[in-house]
C-alpha cells in the first residue's frame, strides 16, 4: 500500500482512510482521488472506512498504453475489493466512473457490494442513436479529442468552467478550484485522457443495469453541461430495479466541488438507510 496491482499488474494508487463499513469512492474524467476530498473526509469522520483509488493513467497510478476500457477498469476495482478484503461496502462513481460502477456490478456480480450510488454519472448511454435519441452526437465526442490532441493543457482551463457551472446561478467554485482541477488533469497520461473520451462517450451501459441488484442512489444537477440529465441521471434511476433520483436544482456537472456539503449529506443519509 498504497499501490495495489490491477489488471494486467497494473499498479493502482489507492486511499485507505478511517474504519467501519466501506466507501469507495471513484473519480471522474480528467480528475483523480484527489477531487473527492470534501466527502471523503466527511465520510470517514462518520465512521466510515474510505477507499478512493486514481484510475488507470490517471494522477499516481501507472499509465499502460492500453486498457481504458470499462471492462478492463472494472477488473482494477475488483482487485482493489479483492486485495482490502471489502464487505457490504457502497460503491459510489462520479460521471465517468459510473460506468465502473454498472460494468463491475454485471462483470463481477457486484461481489462485496451492498449499496450503489451515480453522481452526475455517464451512465447508461452517452452516445445519441436511433434508440437514445436525447444522446450527444458522436462528433462531439471526435471534437474534444481533437481539441485535446490540439492542445490539451488550454482545452481543459476552459473545460472545467463549464464542468463546475462558472457563471451560474447554481454553480461557481473559486479560480483556485479550477487551478486545483486543471492540475489533476495535467497528471493524466495524454493516451488515457484521449481513450476514457470513448469509454465514457460510447460504451452503452443499458444492459449492465439488469445486474444493479442492490438500492441504487442517483444524483445529478439539473444543469448539467457536461453530462446532461435527461440521458443519463433519469433513464438510469428508471432502469435500476430499486432507485431513488435526487436532482439539484440548475447544480451543474462538479457536484462534488459546487455542491460539497449537500452531496456529502445526501451519502451519509443513503448509507444509513
Amino acid at each position: 500500500m498504497p499501490y495495489i496491482q490491477g489488471a494486467d499488474k497494473t499498479d493502482i494508487y489507492v486511499k485507505d482512510w478511517g474504519e467501519g463499513r466501506p466507501v469507495i469512492l471513484i473519480h471522474g474524467w480528467p480528475l483523480n482521488a484527489d477531487s473527492w476530498e470534501y466527502q471523503a473526509v466527511k465520510l470517514a469522520e462518520a465512521g466510515y472506512r474510505v477507499i478512493s483509488y486514481d484510475r488507470r493513467g490517471f494522477g499516481r497510478s501507472e499509465q499502460p498504453w492500453s486498457g481504458y476500457d470499462y471492462d478492463t477498469m472494472s477488473d482494477d476495482l475488483a482487485a482493489i475489493v479483492k486485495e482490502l478484503g471489502l464487505k457490504d461496502a457502497t460503491l459510489a462513481g462520479f460521471s465517468m466512473a459510473g460506468g465502473e460502477v454498472c460494468r463491475y456490478m454485471s462483470r463481477h456480480e457486484g461481489k462485496g457490494i451492498k449499496q450503489a450510488a451515480l453522481i452526475s454519472s455517464i451512465a447508461p448511454f452517452m452516445l445519441q442513436t436511433d434508440d437514445n435519441p436525447d444522446g450527444a452526437p458522436a462528433d462531439v465526442f471526435e471534437g474534444i479529442k481533437s481539441e485535446l490532441r490540439k492542445d490539451r493543457q488550454q482545452f481543459l482551463a476552459g473545460f472545467f468552467k463549464d464542468f463546475y457551472g462558472n457563471g451560474t446561478e447554481a454553480g461557481g467554485v473559486s479560480d483556485e478550484v479550477l487551478h486545483w482541477s486543471w492540475q489533476m488533469a495535467m497528471l493524466a497520461s495524454p493516451k488515457a485522457t484521449l481513450d476514457c473520451v470513448d469509454a465514457f462517450g460510447k460504451t452503452d451501459l443499458r444492459p449492465d443495469f439488469d445486474a444493479m441488484n442492490v438500492p441504487l442512489l442517483v444524483v445529478h444537477g439539473t444543469g448539467d453541461q457536461t453530462v446532461p440529465i435527461d440521458a443519463t441521471g433519469r433513464q438510469a434511476a428508471k432502469l435500476a430495479k430499486n432507485s431513488e433520483l435526487k436532482e439539484y436544482e440548475g447544480a451543474p456537472h462538479g457536484l462534488t466541488a459546487t455542491h460539497a456539503d449537500q452531496l456529502a449529506d445526501d451519502l451519509l443519509a443513503f448509507l444509513k438507510s
